[in-house]
């Protein structure tokens, strides 16, 4: 008998969280001013590849956004242990893109699958 994958995985294509912020982060153009809104509790720091799975606070893997978008990031990365418990997943990419010189991402983009099984969990996160 054949087994089914769980429905996130054998549904290609994106699911896109809006968090509808409404927010322009347009003229935050550098760390200093992600941190100094960071500091004024505008702005979460929040790890592009998590660190459930090894993702590091370095610079490089690290981002600032609305602190409902630290709440949705959480939750998918709880669906993604759920997945990596269950053998659906055991690879993941993870990409921010940005609008103009922000150093806010726009949005936050997933991609998770396992290299021996068919379909993937692309869920994007809308920042702003």
């Amino acid at each position: 008998m054949k087994k089914l994958l769980p429905l996130p995985l054998i549904c290609l294509g994106v699911t896109t969280v809006h968090a509808g912020t409404g927010l322009d982060f347009s003229d935050v153009t550098s760390r200093e001013k992600a941190e100094a809104l960071h500091a004024h509790g505008k702005l979460e720091k929040i790890l592009l590849f998590p660190s459930e799975f090894g993702g590091k606070d370095i610079p490089q893997n690290s981002v600032f956004v609305p602190p409902s978008i630290s709440e949705i990031k959480n939750r998918l990365t709880g669906t993604l242990v759920r997945f990596v418990g269950e053998g659906q997943i055991n690879k993941l990419t993870v990409e921010p893109k940005y609008k103009g010189d922000s150093f806010i991402p726009s949005r936050i983009k997933m991609r998770a699958w396992h290299t021996d099984k068919k379909g993937e969990f692309t869920p994007s996160i809308e920042v702003w």
